[in-house]
């Protein structure tokens, strides 16, 4: 392995010098401040829970989704995580919303509570209830990012749906013709390097060719053995305990061009539309 290369003048730990071709971002501390998750979006879905089950309750999806919780309460039940109970009968309801506030106060990385989320969140952004506040240096490094011919995706423990909306929707207007692609944890756990793999392979790309930003050094870490280029990225409102060794950024502006970005480039990978 070789020693670590320069990306003009930022060290990026990577097992080649391979130049990148494709940026992924985390969401949560990385694009958007932390608390915006924590004291507005989790707030929000918590509040309209029932509402939007009743609304829905006719469904399938909505039939999917209850199935997916119940089998989620079941696993806590045998990992004895001493869950609020499930009631038969008139108040099914309430107990299935008393669980999904269990979860949320948890930040569980449960794939059916982020999808339901997800489905709250629509109808807030889409009434004007919620607009998301990204950091000001996002939206231009996007924008840069792209004119140079980067590829440029997203993997958050959000679902794609709430992906897709939160960058739709933002305080600056609507970003997702700057984003190619969305990942979630469908793909696989952030914190397990196989996923990685797995998004590169979804790029047809080496994950070499890849720089992973995020906040998270667990991510970065499971990023970096799956041999992804990674930056520790620093922002205002971000904990760290340690930053380990890193190499940080503090603003999408400390991330240059890499040089011939632009060059040998496939077509960009069509977003996601579901």
């Amino acid at each position: 392995m070789t020693s670590p290369a320069p990306l003009n003048g930022i060290q990026i730990t990577q097992p080649d010098p391979v130049p990148v071709r494709a940026i992924l971002l985390d969401v949560e501390g990385t694009t958007t401040p932390i608390a915006f998750v924590h004291e507005v979006l989790f707030p929000f879905a918590r509040t309209h829970i029932g509402d939007y089950l009743r609304a829905h309750a006719g469904t399938t999806d909505t039939h999917q989704l209850i199935a997916d919780l119940e089998q989620e309460h079941a696993n806590d039940m045998a990992q004895q995580h001493d869950p609020p109970t499930l009631i038969d009968g008139p108040k099914r309801i309430e107990s299935i919303i008393a669980y999904v506030q269990w979860l949320i106060d948890r930040d569980r990385k449960s794939t059916v509570l982020k999808s339901l989320q997800g489905k709250i969140w629509r109808s807030g952004y889409v009434d004007g209830s919620l607009k998301a506040p990204i950091f000001g240096d996002v939206a231009p490094a996007l924008a840069r990012w792209r004119s140079a011919g980067l590829e440029v995706g997203i993997f958050s423990s959000g679902s794609i749906l709430a992906q897709q909306l939160l960058f739709a929707h933002t305080e600056v207007g609507d970003l997702t013709h700057l984003i190619d692609y969305y990942f979630d944890t469908t793909t696989g756990s952030k914190t397990a390097s196989n996923s990685y793999k797995e998004i590169a392979v979804a790029l047809s790309r080496s994950t070499q060719e890849i720089l992973f930003i995020s906040d998270v050094m667990a991510e970065l870490g499971a990023a970096s053995t799956a041999g992804m280029q990674t930056l520790l990225c620093v922002r205002p409102g971000n904990h760290f305990r340690s930053t380990g060794p890193n190499p940080q950024i503090r603003s999408f502006d400390e991330v240059p061009l890499p040089a011939g970005a632009a060059e040998g480039l496939q077509e960009p990978v069509g977003r996601d539309s579901s």
